[in-house]
């Protein structure tokens, strides 16, 4: 088991109000598996991928990732992890704009003191081939298409070799060729043994994860898994 949380709440106070973004989830994703966190806007998706992505804390409830309970760290404790463990991809790329691309994806490898810097830009190259983009190497991200900028994105996130990829509409920015080029790596990296988590609102993308999970006012109110996401086109 990659990941089981158990009763996750997430509360804010704003004045005398409490709010409950998580109200209560408890989930389990196996290693391997490409999970699709799907909710309107406010449903406590985001709050959710944030809380796996130990980007955000909860309230209460119990988190194990690989084994470690890490619902009680501080906040160096997290990134710890994070920089281990997790590998993110954005909606918006985040990606430095007057760096070239090879530079971007070696980038998490300077906050990882165990990572060999000979094996560095060795490493990078090899990376942004794998997401075809080895001819753009040395392009800065505002002379590369949004689809190309999120690969290098992806490309980053697989830098300290994750086991487990985190993406939070990850095509929320992109055309509709864009966005299948997008999933259609997602489910390569996938079936190459890399578990991934993705928030998406959009369904045609969730179709392409081999299970959903509905999220509504803080709650889990759906989950489907499927044998197959090869083919998107036949789980409509």
């Amino acid at each position: 088991m990659l990941i089981e949380v158990k009763d996750l709440v997430k509360s804010y106070k704003v004045g005398d109000m409490e709010t409950h973004a998580l109200d209560g989830v408890s989930l389990t994703i196996d290693n391997g598996e490409f999970v699709a966190i799907m909710g309107a806007s406010g449903s406590g998706k985001s709050t959710l991928l944030n809380i796996l992505g130990c980007l955000d804390v909860p309230t209460s409830g119990s988190y194990l990732l690989d084994g470690v309970q890490v619902s009680g760290m501080t906040r160096s404790e997290l990134a710890h992890i994070r920089n281990r463990k997790l590998g993110f991809v954005f909606q918006s790329f985040n990606l430095l704009a007057r760096t070239s691309a090879l530079e971007n994806v070696e980038l998490p490898t300077f906050y990882y003191k165990g990572f060999p810097a000979g094996e560095r830009r060795a490493r990078a190259t090899k990376l942004l081939e794998r997401v075809g983009l080895g001819s753009r190497i040395m392009n800065t991200p505002g002379q590369l298409s949004g689809g190309q900028q999120q690969r290098v994105a992806i490309a980053r996130a697989l830098m300290c070799s994750p086991p487990v990829l985190f993406a939070d509409e990850p095509t929320g920015n992109l055309d509709t060729k864009s966005s299948v080029d997008i999933m259609k790596l997602f489910t390569e990296l996938n079936a190459e043994g890399i578990t991934i988590v993705m928030v998406t609102h959009e369904n045609d993308i969730a179709r392409y994860a081999k299970r959903q999970i509905v999220v509504r006012d803080g709650k889990i109110i759906h989950g489907a898994r499927f044998e197959s996401a090869d083919d998107p086109e036949a789980h409509t």
